[in-house]
């Protein structure tokens, strides 16, 4: 999905204001965004947030009934508040956090493993009661080949990290629309 920079900004403005109105309830005042029609369709998000370029939080939703702005905005302020691995944001953080979000391509299930290449592709493990997503930017930032990749996602879903080498696993790939506050925009 095609993604202007206009509409990127806006979006990353968007997810910052959802998080400074959880600080500023009584005084917030409602800020009207552009329409465009990219914001219109329903398509998954997630929104990753960083200080100093250490993570801080990341929530998403693979699939939504809403629509892409409103998502990255529950997004965001997920991403922020309600994290488990982290403490909530607090209002002396609000400020520095960089902001990244990454729109998601639908799913599709992949039949080996071959099919996944990395710094295009994200992984969804879903096994009975395991659910687990890696963003294609986390291959990436760690430098993975696929074989590690795979362990990753098998850890983050709780299976030891050689599951992958000893049963097929139930996985799908993505692919992401990934911008942040630290891109450079016209």
């Amino acid at each position: 999905m095609e993604i202007t920079h206009k509409e990127k900004q806006v979006l990353l403005l968007a997810a910052r204001e959802s998080i400074k109105k959880y600080f500023d309830r009584g005084s917030y005042t409602k800020i009207e965004y552009p329409i465009y029609p990219v914001f219109k369709i329903h398509a998954g998000a997630f929104v990753t947030l960083k200080i100093d370029s250490h993570l801080r939080g990341c929530i998403g939703y693979i699939v939504t009934k809403t629509t892409l702005i409103n998502t990255v905005r529950e997004a965001a302020k997920q991403a922020a508040f309600f994290d488990p691995r982290f403490q909530p944001l607090s209002s002396e953080e609000v400020d520095k956090i960089k902001i990244e979000i990454s729109v998601l391509s639908p799913p599709q299930k992949i039949n080996n493993y071959e099919e996944i290449i990395i710094g295009i592709h994200g992984l969804i493990l879903e096994e009975e009661n395991i659910r687990a997503i890696l963003l294609p930017q986390v291959a990436v930032s760690h430098n993975f080949i696929r074989e590690q990749f795979l362990s990753a996602l098998c850890e983050k879903g709780g299976l030891p990290p050689d599951t992958w080498m000893m049963q097929k696993l139930n996985l799908q790939v993505f692919t992401a629309n990934i911008f942040s506050d630290d891109d450079e925009y016209e």
